[in-house]
C-alpha cells in the first residue's frame, strides 16, 4: 500500500513536471493556432499527451521493481507504443487517415491478442465463427474507443478528467491498481490544461487514453456481466459522439470533417465555460461509476437510461438557448 502511493505521488510530480517541460518547448514549435472550428481563442501548445504518458511509462516500470505483473505492463506498452508514436508524428506534421487508422488495427489485434475479446456470450454457441466474429467486434470497438476521445478532446480539461474518472473506477472495478498511476499522471497533466489551458494534450495524449481505458475494460477475467457493466462508464464519452455521428449522418454531412456538433461544443458556444462542461461531464462520469459499483448490471442499465435523458435534456436546453443550435450542425 506504502509502494502505491510513494508511485501514485511520483507519477503526479513526474508528469507536471514533464508536461510543464514539453510546453516550454513546443510553445513556439508546436502550435495550435484557433480558427472558425475552434473552441480556444489563444495560440495553445500541443502534445502535453507526452508528459503523461512519459511519467506513466517512467512509474510503471519503477513498479515492475515492486512485484508488478510484467503480464500485464509489457502488452500494455506494446499497445501504446505504435499509438503514441504516430500522435506524435500526427501532431508534429499530419499523418493522412489511412496509416493512422493501420496502426490503430494494430494495436486493437495486439490487445485482444494478449488479453482476449470483449466476452460476447450469445455468440459462445456458433463455435470458431462466434470467436471470429467476437474479435472483429472487439477490434472494431477498440478503434471505435481511441477515436472517439480523439473527437471529444475539444475542451480544457473534459477529455482529461473524464478519464481520471474513468480509470479510477476501473482500477478498483477490476483490481488493476497499476492504473492508478495513469490516473495520478492526468492529475499532473490537468493541472496545465485545465481552463484556460497552457497546453493540450494532443493526438498522441487523446488516443493513448482512449486505448488505456480500451486496455483496462478487456481485464475483467471474462466476467460477461461485469465486463458490460462496466462499459457503461464511457458512456459519457461516447455517448456524445454516436449521438453526434447519427445526427450529422441524418444530415447527410461528411462525417470526417472537423466540426463543432457535438453537444459540449454547443454548449461552450452557448455560454458554458470551459470548467462548467468538463466538471458536468465528469461528474455524470462520477455518477454513473457510483451506479455501477452499487448495483452491477441494473447501475449499468439505468446509467443508459441517465444518458439518454441528459442528451435529450442537453437538446432542449440548446434549442431553448438558441434554436438554430439544435439544428445546425455547421457553425
Amino acid at each position: 500500500m506504502v509502494t502505491i502511493i510513494l508511485l501514485v505521488l511520483t507519477a503526479l510530480v513526474l508528469s507536471g513536471v514533464s508536461v510543464d517541460l514539453v510546453r516550454r518547448t513546443f510553445q513556439e514549435k508546436l502550435i495550435d493556432i484557433p480558427n472558425d472550428r475552434s473552441s480556444h481563442t489563444q495560440p495553445t501548445p500541443r502534445g502535453g499527451g507526452l508528459g503523461f504518458i512519459f511519467a506513466f511509462a517512467v512509474t510503471s516500470a519503477i513498479a515492475t521493481f515492486f512485484g508488478a505483473s510484467l503480464y500485464l505492463l509489457v502488452p500494455v506498452w506494446l499497445i501504446l507504443v505504435p499509438l503514441t508514436i504516430v500522435g506524435i508524428l500526427d501532431d508534429i506534421q499530419g499523418i493522412p487517415a489511412a496509416p493512422r487508422y493501420l496502426v490503430q488495427l494494430i494495436a486493437a489485434s495486439i490487445t485482444v491478442f494478449c488479453y482476449g475479446a470483449f466476452p460476447q456470450p450469445w455468440l459462445n454457441n456458433l463455435g470458431l465463427p462466434g470467436q471470429v466474429i467476437a474479435t472483429i467486434l472487439t477490434v472494431i470497438g477498440f478503434t471505435a474507443i481511441v477515436n472517439f476521445y480523439n473527437f471529444m478532446d475539444g475542451l480544457d480539461g473534459l477529455v482529461g478528467g473524464c478519464t481520471a474518472v474513468q480509470l479510477g473506477f476501473l482500477a478498483i472495478y477490476f483490481n488493476l491498481p497499476i492504473f492508478w498511476l495513469l490516473v495520478a499522471a492526468l492529475l499532473g497533466f490537468l493541472y496545465w490544461n485545465w481552463s484556460p489551458a497552457k497546453i493540450f494534450m494532443g493526438d498522441a495524449g487523446s488516443t493513448v487514453l482512449g486505448a488505456s481505458v480500451a486496455i483496462a475494460l478487456l481485464n475483467n477475467s471474462g466476467q460477461a456481466v461485469q465486463a458490460w457493466s462496466a462499459l457503461a462508464i464511457v458512456l459519457p464519452i461516447i455517448g456524445d459522439t454516436i449521438y453526434t455521428l447519427i445526427h450529422r449522418l441524418i444530415q447527410k454531412e461528411n462525417i470526417f470533417l472537423a466540426h463543432r456538433s457535438h453537444i459540449f461544443q454547443r454548449l461552450n458556444q452557448s455560454g458554458w465555460s470551459h470548467s462548467q462542461v468538463a466538471l458536468t461531464y465528469m461528474g455524470i462520469t462520477l455518477v454513473i461509476a457510483i451506479l455501477i459499483g452499487a448495483y452491477g448490471s441494473i447501475g449499468a442499465w439505468c446509467s443508459l437510461a441517465l444518458t439518454v435523458a441528459l442528451i435529450l435534456v442537453g437538446e432542449t436546453y440548446l434549442r431553448l438557448r438558441n434554436p438554430s443550435m439544435a439544428k445546425s450542425t455547421d457553425y
